[in-house]
């Protein structure tokens, strides 16, 4: 059997690690395609699926994984994730009333109390972690 030249090991452990590699990509693929959707619908993140794509792209493909940085879309928004840990003022706005008007929404919608408070708490989170983000490079 062939051994790897990085790994010393052998043939099995070389297709396992083919079989993984095809894993993370399709799961990039799958994250590109609902950070798509999230484009095109209001109410479907587009932001943390092209964040997960990107982690996944960079454990499969490091041509996909060049080519979400360099998208003229999701691109900019990736490379201020990336270098500073920023979110863009627009996006940040745009999380911001989604998820308010969500809370609204399952406020009115959902009837158990627990379900109400346990995703609120969510919510709440969710909000103190985006309103916290800077949003562009530090100076």
């Amino acid at each position: 059997m062939k051994q790897d030249e990085n790994t010393g090991s052998t043939g099995p452990e070389t297709l396992r690690a083919r079989l993984v590699r095809r894993g993370w990509l399709m799961l990039a693929l799958f994250f590109i395609g609902l950070g798509s959707v999230g484009a095109v619908l209001p109410l479907l993140p587009t932001t943390p699926f092209l964040l997960l794509a990107t982690m996944c792209a960079s454990r499969s493909s490091p041509a996909l994984h060049a080519w979400l940085y360099s998208h003229p879309r999701f691109g900019p928004l990736l490379r201020d994730w990336r270098d500073h840990r920023a979110i863009r003022p627009r996006a940040k706005i745009t999380a911001l009333i989604l998820v308010a008007l969500s809370w609204g929404w399952m406020w009115i919608s959902v009837e158990p109390l627990y379900a109400r408070l346990s995703a609120s708490a969510v919510m709440a989170g969710v909000v103190t972690f985006l309103a916290t983000r800077p949003h562009g490079p530090r100076r």
